[in-house]
């Protein structure tokens, strides 16, 4: 067997792999052999079948398979030997097209190989890590929205205003003819909070249990439901009650209703949340500061057809973000072209993908078992009720269980990383901290 360079242009790498005649031979024999113990045939006992008769029966159809293997062989070896590392499928083809048996097969390999990267010295690296503490005002107004969420409203003699909530039975008609979804009973709406359709509540101020009310509205024009879209309808509306908002009371009893046991012990699990948000959003601003120092610190060639495949990719998902209109699943569209912007974000995604890639390799840095499993439970949450099925899935998808370990591992690399680097903590405020996560999702 012999390997031939034909090509090394910078990633670029090319050759010619021959094996001969003799050589699959070989390799067809070594099959026979291997198999000869099981095979039976008439006239003769199991496992006794003459070599020659076995190659004049079973030759032809192991000739493919010796071809394969002597092709793989060669290029696992030529890989080893060499030391590269193809950034993508590597491209085999059969160069001689009139072969027949009897006859050397040559075979033409290209690939790009993944480049030599050498990290940059970690300790020259001093970022800014925010920190925020859940002071008072932030715990208050934390209160502040649960207790609106346990609103509760008391009855009132009065006429309805905005804030009150108001219950009633309703029955929609478009054109004198009533349809679907457009009836209720009992339903209780707290005027003013936007959850019918524009101009539905304001018309529901100034009634009193007991009225009956027609409200006459029309369905904006891009409404969902396509048969009301743009249409006038009447509601027939009968009041049964009007509710004003109870004062919210902060205490002991708010807590229980949210599963503490009192209010000292309510505010607790809220620092404790808070400062948990707080700390996840710092992280995120200190690995985008890390990714931008990486970015910077470290250059190398990067394989054309790896940015090629991303720039692509990026695309396509900023065509999809801008198109609103376009269920972001469906793929049923011309290619969308590459752009200046595109090319310029799968630059840095791929140098940096390759940067962490190799720097987690040579730190042996590993995603568990443990953490493979916490990582589907979370994803198969999305899916009640299948979440069984969604574990076959994972199970039977090599590509979906990479789409969920490459996360894990890429924040191990990170932690690693910042532990050889300076981080400088500086206390800011929420606001602060807040407009930095604002900044950074804006920034594409």
């Amino acid at each position: 067997m012999q390997v031939t360079e034909t090509l090394n242009d910078g990633l670029k790498r090319g050759y010619t792999i021959t094996v001969t005649a003799a050589e699959l031979d070989a390799k067809v024999n070594e099959k026979l052999v291997e198999a000869q113990p099981d095979i039976e045939m008439k006239g003769f006992r199991k496992g006794k079948v003459p070599m020659a008769l076995l190659k004049k029966q079973f030759g032809q159809r192991l000739l493919g398979e010796a071809m394969q293997d002597a092709v793989d062989g060669a290029m696992n070896k030529h890989f080893e030997d060499s030391g590269d590392r193809p950034a993508m499928q590597p491209d085999v083809k059969m160069t001689n097209d009139d072969w027949k048996e009897g006859d050397d097969v040559v075979v033409a390999l290209t690939y790009e190989a993944l480049p030599a990267i050498e990290a940059p010295d970690m300790s020259g690296i001093s970022l800014e890590k925010p920190v925020v503490k859940a002071d008072d005002a932030a715990v208050d107004e934390a209160l502040q929205n649960l207790a609106k969420s346990a609103q509760k409203f008391d009855d009132k003699d009065g006429a309805a205003e905005d804030g009150d909530q108001v219950t009633m039975d309703f029955l929609g008609k478009i054109d004198g003819e009533a349809f679907d979804g457009g009836a209720a009973e009992d339903f209780p709406l707290v005027l003013g909070s936007g959850q019918f359709i524009p101009g539905f509540e304001e018309q529901l101020v100034g009634v009193k249990a007991g009225d009956e009310k027609a409200v006459t509205v029309s369905f904006p024009e891009e409404y969902g439901a396509a048969h009301l879209a743009g249409k006038e309808a009447v509601f027939e509306c009968t009041i049964k009650a009007v509710k004003a908002p109870a004062e919210a009371t902060i205490d002991d009893e708010l807590a229980k209703q949210f599963g503490a046991d009192d209010l000292a012990a309510l505010k607790a699990q809220i620092v404790e949340r808070l400062e948990a948000e707080y700390a996840q959003a710092s992280r995120a601003i200190l690995k985008r500061g890390l990714l931008d120092a990486l970015d910077t610190a470290v250059s190398f060639d990067l394989p054309p057809s790896l940015v090629e495949a991303e720039s692509k990719q990026i695309a396509h998902q900023l065509w999809h973000d801008s198109q609103t209109d376009v269920d972001q699943n469906d793929h049923n569209h011309d290619e969308i072209e590459t752009t200046e912007e595109s090319d310029k974000l799968a630059v840095r995604r791929v140098k940096l993908g390759l940067l962490l890639a190799d720097i987690g390799q040579k730190a042996e840095v590993e995603v568990s078992d443990q953490e493979m499993t916490q990582a589907v439970i979370a994803q198969a949450r999305q899916y009640p009720g299948q979440e069984r099925q969604f574990f076959e899935f994972i199970q039977k998808n090599p590509q979906m269980q990479q789409q969920l370990r490459a996360p894990i591992f890429e924040d191990k690399v990170v932690d690693h990383i910042i532990g050889q680097i300076t981080v400088t903590e500086k206390e800011v405020s929420k606001d602060e901290l807040q407009k930095a996560i604002e900044d950074l999702e804006n920034e594409v």
